[in-house]
């Protein structure tokens, strides 16, 4: 699931839920916010896994409830059903994983750092040795900002582009642009992954959505995995 940034306990400019502890946000309505979510998907709050998302390629792999977030962490893997995996993005791709014979599930922060280092192929390996095959993987790439809002300097695009090939792009105003969803499609095809779908919303331009691009200080939308117990 992916939620908006309605209906939450968050005043401006992180109105309304936002689930991110690290924005500026009040910790206390950071909390309710929380605890609407674990509400919502029926889990208890300690069963919510979050991460400390650093923009790198670190994956982490639980097999219980986690106490404090996953450190410098920006995917997480499970067999465990019951455990909700949870990625904050504001612009960045939130990429969801499964392989529903075994159970596997991943949790992708992949920004433009991530993407590039390598983050996706980490997750998939990870679940890998948690028994997924990459053949039954199953993959959506959530809401973020898209290629024709994604402005980059030219030199960027190029070293995003050698390691991500087909994330190059032209902006609507056709500066250079980056199209992170496009060159995930690319990188996880290419590893034997078959069944992808994208949420094509844009952060940038859906005010349903958090923007940091859009906005600089804004709180952050959660997508989630997990199998029911």
């Amino acid at each position: 699931m992916v939620t908006t940034r309605d209906g939450g306990a968050s005043t401006a400019p992180y109105d309304s839920f936002n689930l991110g502890d690290h924005v500026g946000d009040d910790p206390v309505a950071v909390s309710a916010n929380r605890a609407r979510l674990a509400g919502e998907l029926g889990v208890p709050a300690d069963h919510l896994v979050w991460m400390e998302q650093v923009h790198g390629r670190t994956v982490g792999v639980v097999d219980g409830p986690v106490a404090e977030k996953l450190e410098a962490t920006d995917a997480v893997v499970t067999a465990r059903p019951g455990l909700a995996l949870v990625v904050l993005v504001a612009d960045c791709v939130p990429v969801l994983l499964a392989d529903p014979e075994s159970g596997v599930v991943g949790a992708v922060h992949a920004g433009r750092v991530g993407a590039r280092v390598g983050v996706v192929p980490a997750a998939l390996s990870a679940m890998a040795d948690a028994g997924a095959d990459v053949r039954r993987v199953e993959v959506l790439l959530g809401p973020s900002i898209c290629g024709e809002c994604y402005e980059v300097p030219q030199a960027m695009q190029t070293d995003v582009e050698r390691h991500l090939p087909g994330s190059a792009c032209r902006t609507r105003t056709g500066t250079p642009g980056l199209d992170l969803r496009a060159g995930l499609w690319r990188q996880l095809a290419d590893a034997g992954v078959a069944r992808i779908g994208i949420d094509p919303r844009c952060t940038n331009e859906d005010r349903t959505l958090f923007s940091h691009r859009r906005e600089g200080t804004t709180g952050r939308l959660a997508a989630v995995t997990w199998v029911e117990p």
